[in-house]
């Protein structure tokens, strides 16, 4: 039954994009983000419902959708070149069979991300992305909140839609997207025009905000943690009342105390002490391999180079014994862990060319929205005043990200370059409209200097 309605659903949009082929660009959103044919049981994992969409999209736009607005900018072209990096490190792998197992994916959100701007040309389609992304995003966020109310939480123990571990369905993931989402979230409140801001809007907003908080207690999440604290730094530049706000938010964390696991605070605590734990202590013995590495291969080793690596630590071990506790240090060996980091990733991976294109891609992405809100902020006009504060929400969430990216492999998450996307299609707009604005001022100024010429004529 629950294959039959996914695939009602998505047969339904895809006649629906015969009239408008934006729609196709929606769907393959949709089923990315949430995967229906991993949730389902039989019929709808048997079809390949990703690559059909995925070229309905392209194959829409170039045969049917309008090209008007569409441009290829700076950034695409960075993407576009780590994109053909990443394939020749893949063909050059020290591990070919499990590099060419990521780059079956890693390529399609590189190529998707690069595609996405060109359709997104209006401000009802880059609303429309957004909220589709929230949303998808939203259904998986909303039920983790739910089982994490009711008791089901847990390190590697909360079950979400799928039963696997796996890219948005990863646990820290998902804790890093959700929380870098919330602005966004909140610019639809103030700003959306597909949902009008009204009481219903802001309590689904309410609500689904408390879910994304609770993400990272139901996944006990470490990296979550640093999330909330990122974005609650970040809010304080857009908050008038700053002390009122941190003395709520603290006592909002302290009313929140009595109510977390046990397990939760133990997990916590190795952000501070991370020699104590297994997952905390080896990220920094595979982040000086890796520097080590790059040292010998300054161009990577392609994906899923960390299968190489082997390396010894030192772990205390704690050893109970009626009420005496002994803590003895070992020597732990260990080998074929992950990097725990996306700067780490991409330079084992891509070696130093791939991390330098990688990071340059999101600090000008940031420096690009900081110049849009500068530039359209106290803009009066209902037609541009919502354009800053989207600059800001994407902003904050690409911070967010980067946070949460220091500690988890997400280089190539293809939520997070969907927001890439998002930005860059912010930024042409705001350049088209400059643009247009400048043309027409320059267009009355030679107006009223041939109007100056006329009555200097008639007068004389």
């Amino acid at each position: 039954m629950l294959d039959l309605v996914f695939l009602a659903f998505i047969g339904y949009v895809l006649v629906l994009g015969l009239r408008r082929p934006f729609l196709w660009v929606l769907l393959y959103v949709y089923i990315d983000i949430l995967a229906p044919q991993r949730i389902g049981y039989s019929l709808i994992a048997s079809l390949p419902v990703s690559l059909i969409a995925f070229a309905a999209a392209f194959g829409g736009w170039i045969a049917l959708d309008r090209k008007s607005g569409a441009r290829f900018t700076v950034r695409q072209g960075m993407m576009l070149a780590l994109l053909l990096y990443c394939g020749w490190t893949t063909g050059n792998a020290d591990f070919p069979l499990d590099a060419a197992t990521k780059w079956d994916w890693v390529w399609k959100a590189l190529l998707f991300a690069i595609f996405l701007p060109l359709t997104l040309t209006t401000r009802a389609r880059i609303e429309g992305l957004a909220l589709v992304l929230l949303l998808s995003i939203a259904t998986i966020v909303i039920g983790t909140g739910m089982k994490t109310v009711l008791g089901g939480g847990g390190y590697e123990n909360l079950k979400f839609f799928v039963n696997d571990n796996s890219g948005i369905y990863e646990s820290s993931t998902l804790a890093t997207v959700a929380i870098g989402l919330i602005p966004m979230l909140w610019w639809f409140v103030r700003h959306g025009t597909i949902f009008r801001p009204h009481w219903l809007v802001t309590g689904f907003a309410v609500a689904l905000t408390f879910a994304c908080l609770l993400v990272p207690i139901g996944t006990e999440a470490r990296t979550g943690l640093l999330c909330i604290a990122a974005l609650g730094a970040l809010t304080l530049r857009y908050t008038k009342r700053r002390f009122l706000f941190i003395a709520g938010a603290g006592l909002l964390g302290l009313a929140a105390l009595p109510f977390l696991p046990q397990s939760y605070y133990e997990r916590m605590a190795t952000i501070a002490a991370p020699g104590g734990d297994e997952s905390a202590s080896t990220r920094v013995a595979v982040w000086k391999w890796t520097l080590d590495y790059v040292g010998e291969k300054p161009f990577g080793g392609g994906f899923d180079a960390y299968r190489g690596n082997r390396f010894a630590y030192v772990m205390p071990v704690k050893e109970v014994n009626g009420n005496t506790t002994s803590v003895e240090y070992r020597e732990v060996v260990d080998k074929g862990r992950a990097y725990h980091s996306s700067f780490f990733e991409m330079l084992g991976e891509q070696g130093w060319p791939g991390l330098i294109i990688w990071v340059a891609l999101h600090l000008l992405g940031l420096w690009q929205m900081e110049r849009v809100q500068r530039r359209w902020r106290g803009e009066e006009d209902e037609a541009t005043r919502w354009i800053a504060p989207f600059a800001a929400a994407l902003q904050m969430g690409a911070v967010v990200y980067l946070v949460g990216a220091t500690f988890q492999g997400i280089a190539y998450q293809p939520v997070m370059l969907m927001l890439v996307g998002l930005q860059i299609a912010l930024h042409t707009y705001c350049l088209r409209i400059d643009s247009a604005r400048s043309l027409l001022g320059r267009s009355e100024v030679r107006k009223q200097a041939i109007t100056g010429k006329i009555r200097g004529a008639v007068t004389a």
